[in-house]
C-alpha cells in the first residue's frame, strides 16, 4: 500500500473518531437528556433493554472496572435513568436496570447509531459491506485491549 493512501486512512479515522463523538454528543444529548453526558447513554447502551446486567457484565462491556462504574451508576440512579434490584435466587448479585426514563434514552441513542450506519452503507454493494464490516472487525481488534493487559490501559467510564 503507498504511503499516501496510508497517511489518508490514518487521517480519515482520526477524523472520523472526532466528528462521531462530536455529532453524537450533539445529536443524543438534546433538551431531555441534559441531566446525563454522553458517556452515561453509552452506559445505558451497555446495560440495554434485554434482560437484566449485573455491575460486572455491564463493566465488562464497557471496558471499565466496577468500581470505576460505580460512580456513574450511582448518578444514573439519583436522575432516574437505572434501578438496581438484588437477585431473588442469589441475594449477594444486584441487577442494573432501566427504568422508562432509562429506556427512552436507549432508544433515542440506538436511533442515532441506526441513522449514522443507514448514511453509511447507502451506496455500498453487499459484497462492499462485507468488506467495511471485515475492516472494521480489524481495527477493533487492534483496539481491544490485550488479554492480561493492566487495567490502567483500558477506556474508563
Amino acid at each position: 500500500m503507498a504511503q499516501n493512501t496510508k497517511r489518508s486512512i490514518n487521517e480519515l479515522l482520526v477524523s472520523l473518531f472526532n466528528h462521531v463523538m462530536d455529532m453524537e454528543a450533539k445529536a443524543v444529548i438534546t433538551v431531555d437528556y441534559s441531566d446525563i453526558t454522553n458517556n452515561d447513554m453509552h452506559i445505558i447502551e451497555a446495560i440495554g433493554v434485554e434482560e437484566p446486567r449485573n455491575m460486572s457484565q455491564i463493566a465488562h462491556r464497557l471496558s471499565v472496572t466496577v468500581s470505576t462504574l460505580t460512580t456513574n451508576m450511582n448518578g444514573l440512579e439519583r436522575k432516574g435513568y437505572i434501578r438496581r434490584e438484588r437477585s431473588q435466587r442469589d441475594k449477594r448479585v444486584v441487577y442494573v436496570i432501566l427504568t422508562e426514563k432509562g429506556k427512552k434514552a436507549f432508544y433515542h441513542h440506538r436511533d442515532f447509531h441506526k441513522k449514522m450506519i443507514k448514511a453509511i452503507v447507502k451506496d455500498l454493494s453487499e459484497e462492499e459491506m462485507e468488506i467495511l464490516c471485515r475492516c472494521l472487525k480489524n481495527l477493533n481488534k487492534f483496539l481491544e485491549p490485550k488479554a492480561g493487559e493492566a487495567n490502567e490501559h483500558r477506556r474508563e467510564g
